[in-house]
């Protein structure tokens, strides 16, 4: 197992930098000058030529691609163009708040998807099955900022349940240490803190959870059809275990693997496509992060959004087919 880790470590080095490679032209094709976009569109082509030698952007784009390889292998991630502050330091707070916001959706959706589709392969045909697999296919349609805004106008204005942006109490803020609000207020003893941050992660964290909870749900309910026809199901249904502990104990275990691949591809997703959502609800998280630097031509801030969002997507992949073998002891990785 250690081998496979490190092998697929190795493997990952391409992967990055041909993405850092990638992001970096792109993020170059985009019309403007981040000097330009700096000072304003006024400024004289003296100031804007000055302040492009000293942000260096007047050198070939290949030695400011190996300055920026060169900045990743010792940790820094250079400066914002716009706040002069270091992107490594700068954008922790940022993934933290999307990190909270995507765990939070992923566990709504693995709770209720997986079993929904368990439940659906149970009762096959039944009314639950048919109605669970048309709210699946209705969350898979739906768009979020549609869905956000439902949530907004019935839970947050006509009910005044819950609330509808931001990450905490403005008049009762968080002592940030993780950046992960949740986990901050924990470890202080805070819970009257933590009822809001969870009050503040409930409307965004459905409306991101739709969309996976449905794709979860479906795969769930197929891979678990396939092996409730099993022979070894049937053999435990014979010896009159109960119906619960075959399904849940026997068939899930076995039905598992594709479950778990989609789970892992939609966390992935999630950390990186949750920007209409961070807008919506004003979630101050990656995606609005990097989506405001693409605004004011932030290079660096782009640059290393992107390669930090890839790297985790990557991670994950890699942790998901570590699970396999745990979950499927006849999976090995010689």
């Amino acid at each position: 197992m250690l081998q496979y880790i490190g092998k697929r470590l190795l493997q990952l080095i391409p992967v990055l930098l041909g993405m850092t490679f990638i992001v970096f032209m792109i993020i170059r094709a985009i019309p403007g000058n981040p000097a330009q976009v700096i000072l304003g569109q006024q400024a004289s082509p003296e100031a804007v030529a000055s302040l492009e030698a000293k942000l260096g952007l007047d050198q070939p784009w290949y030695t400011q691609y190996f300055e920026f390889l060169a900045g990743i292998l010792t940790g820094d991630l250079g400066e914002s163009l716009r706040t002069r502050a270091p992107v490594a330091q700068e954008i922790w707070p940022y993934l933290a708040a999307t990190i909270e916001l995507a765990v939070f959706a992923m566990i709504i959706a693995v709770i209720v998807g997986v079993n929904a589709g368990i439940i659906s392969a149970w009762f096959q045909n039944s009314w639950f099955d048919y109605a669970a697999m048309v709210i699946a296919l209705v969350g898979v349609s739906m768009p979020i900022f549609w869905l956000g805004l439902m949530e907004q106008w019935i839970f947050g204005i006509e009910l005044n349940m819950l609330p509808t942006t931001g990450r905490e109490e403005v008049r009762n803020p968080v002592a940030a240490i993780t950046g992960l609000y949740v986990v901050d207020t924990i470890i202080q003893g805070r819970f009257d803190q933590l009822g809001e941050v969870l009050k503040h992660l409930v409307l965004p964290g459905i409306a991101l959870a739709t969309i996976p909870m449905a794709i979860i749900a479906r795969m769930t309910r197929s891979s678990m059809l396939e092996v409730m026809r099993s022979d070894f199901v049937r053999t435990a249904r014979s010896k009159g275990q109960r119906m619960s502990l075959v399904v849940y104990k026997h068939a899930l275990k076995n039905a598992i693997i594709p479950v778990l691949t989609v789970i892992g591809l939609q966390m992935g997703i999630l950390l990186g496509g949750a920007i209409l959502t961070e807008t919506i609800f004003g979630w101050p998280g990656i995606g609005r992060y990097i989506y405001d630097a693409i605004g004011f031509r932030d290079y660096p801030v782009i640059q290393s959004g992107i390669l930090v969002v890839a790297f985790i997507f990557v991670m994950i992949n890699l942790l998901v087919d570590i699970l396999y073998s745990v979950v499927d002891p006849r999976i090995k990785y010689d």
